[in-house]
């Protein structure tokens, strides 16, 4: 019997596909998110997945317009977004207080956000969490930017900033006029935000 380029292709493909997987079962996703084809892949295939939201929940998809809502600073007052940001770059992240890859990024967020200052990239913390328990975790290690909450939920931030999995931590970039220019699943290793909100 003789085997055929094309067999001898789709062989090859399929064998590297299950590498891939293979790779990605045994040692997780590392190599393929600290790249923005990966971010967006992981992303796109997590999306796919998801549940549907909420009636009159909208789901922004990256380049666009990130749909009004409201969320609550930790002193309880309202914070419009993206409205409060019109006009600047925010750089959103969402945590919570019991989730490790989180508070290991947090000095990143917390360097980036002092060397920004009030002229730039504007940072800001939404923990997906309890209050208290937020207040509690920020009394231990402080940080620079601005922390609002938000009870998790098919309808919290994260959903409405583009993430229907509630994958933590998650971050997006937001422009001067609200569009979702970029979106970063997982942690920011020392150094990699300047890079990622670059033009």
């Amino acid at each position: 019997m003789r085997v055929g380029p094309l067999t001898v292709v789709a062989i090859a493909v399929v064998a590297g596909g299950l590498g891939v997987l293979a790779s990605l079962f045994v040692g997780g996703p590392g190599p393929l998110l600290g790249t923005e084809a990966g971010q967006r892949l992981y992303a796109d295939t997590l999306s796919a997945s998801a549940p549907a939201p909420p009636e009159g929940v909208s789901v922004p998809r990256r380049g666009g317009i990130v749909a009004p809502f409201s969320i609550n600073r930790l002193d309880g007052s309202p914070l419009e977004l993206p409205s409060a940001y019109a006009g600047r770059r925010v750089l959103v992240n969402l945590w919570a207080s019991w989730c490790g890859p989180c508070i290991e990024e947090m000095p990143e967020l917390d360097r980036f956000a002092r060397e920004q200052g009030d002229i730039g990239v504007q940072v800001l913390g939404v923990a997906l969490d309890d209050a208290d328990a937020v207040r509690a975790f920020l009394q231990r290690i402080p940080v620079a930017y601005a922390i609002a909450l938000d009870a998790p939920g098919p309808a919290d931030a994260g959903v409405r900033l583009g993430n229907p999995r509630g994958v933590l931590p998650y971050s997006v970039l937001l422009s001067e006029d609200g569009r979702l220019l970029k979106q970063r699943i997982g942690p920011f290793a020392p150094g990699e935000i300047d890079g990622w909100v670059a033009p």
